[in-house]
Formats: structure tokens, C-alpha cells, sequence
């Protein structure tokens, strides 16, 4: 039962002081539940943020879930889901009932402009520790730079193409070498 409140409580924090949504937050999750009460190892966070931007739902959203299952099963999932989401809930239901104009309100309005350039460090944290955890094998490394490339490119020349698009396609390409690979270990065995 600790272990539930625990994770509750955990990602409730999480959740009310993580402005700019799940990118945001998931440098804030891996310092809270890999470095501080490794909950999770490093590596589990690199994958579950792979499947949590390869599946439907919000990352952190999915972070939260695969922690909480990790630790707790399907009542700590169900728990840690539920306090990570919770804030958000409360303040976006608060806003819209007792704050009509809420982002006219100068200070406000300032505030906001200053949560957008930490939202974006935040984003930038979170990349750059996955980036130097990663494998650096050749093909992970052409990936990366490739799919950075395309996505600077799109982003520059302002065409609209969707990242996951450029997801499916670096998925494509490494199943492809996988079993390229394959391939070529069996024929040297035999």
C-alpha cells in the first residue's frame, strides 16, 4: 500500500509543477524515478519513451503507466496514471470555471511567455540525456542524424510532413538491418 501512495504522490508533483506536456516532463520523470528512487534503470526509460511516442496517449502520460506497472502492477499503474494526470485536471477545470479571460491577465500573460523558454530547456534536457545514453553503434548514430536532418529540413523549408512518419520509416530501416544481419550471422555459422 505505501509503494501505491508512494507513486501517487510521486507523480502528482510531477504533475503539478511540469509545465509544456509530456516532453517536458519526462526529464523531470527520469531524475525522479531513475536517479533519485530508481525505479526504473536508464535503459528502461529510453525504451518505455520509445513506446510511449510509438503508441496513442500522451508520453507521460505512458511513462507514468509503465513506472507505476513496474512497481506497483496494475494498482500502481492505475495510481501513478491518476497523479500524474490529476493536476492538470484540477487547475485546467479551475481556469475554466472561475477565470474567464485567464490569459489576458498581464502578469499572466508574461508568465507564460517565461514557462515557453523553459519548457523548451526541458524538452532540450530530456533529448540530449536520451541522445548520450543511446547505443552508439553506426546505425543508431545515422538514424539519429538523418531523422534530425529531416525534421530541420521540414521545419526550415516549412512543409508538412508528420513525425511519425519519420518514426515508421527509422523503425523500417533498423528492422530491415536487423535482419539483414540475421541473415548474414546464420550464413557465417554455417
Amino acid at each position: 500500500m505505501s509503494v501505491l501512495i508512494e507513486l501517487f504522490f510521486t507523480f502528482v508533483k510531477i504533475g503539478v509543477f511540469t509545465f509544456g506536456g509530456g516532453y517536458a516532463m519526462l526529464s523531470i520523470i527520469e531524475n525522479i524515478c531513475v536517479e533519485r528512487k530508481k525505479w526504473i534503470t536508464h535503459d528502461e526509460m529510453m525504451n518505455i519513451t520509445v513506446i510511449a511516442e510509438s503508441t496513442p496517449g500522451p508520453v507521460a502520460i505512458n511513462c507514468a503507466t509503465f513506472v507505476g506497472y513496474k512497481k506497483g502492477k496494475l494498482a500502481g499503474a492505475f495510481w501513478a496514471t491518476l497523479g500524474v494526470t490529476l493536476p492538470s485536471f484540477i487547475i485546467i477545470f479551475a481556469i475554466s470555471e472561475f477565470l474567464e479571460g485567464f490569459l489576458e491577465i498581464t502578469w499572466i500573460a508574461h508568465a507564460f511567455m517565461g514557462i515557453k523558454i523553459a519548457v523548451g530547456i526541458l524538452i532540450l534536457d530530456a533529448a540530449l540525456k536520451m541522445i548520450r545514453k543511446m547505443s552508439k553503434k553506426p546505425l543508431q548514430a545515422g538514424i539519429l542524424i538523418a531523422s534530425f536532418a529531416v525534421i530541420m529540413l521540414v521545419n526550415v523549408f516549412n512543409v508538412h510532413l508528420s513525425s511519425i512518419l519519420v518514426m515508421m520509416a527509422a523503425a523500417i530501416i533498423s528492422v530491415i538491418f536487423y535482419e539483414v544481419d540475421k541473415i548474414r550471422n546464420k550464413e557465417e555459422q554455417t
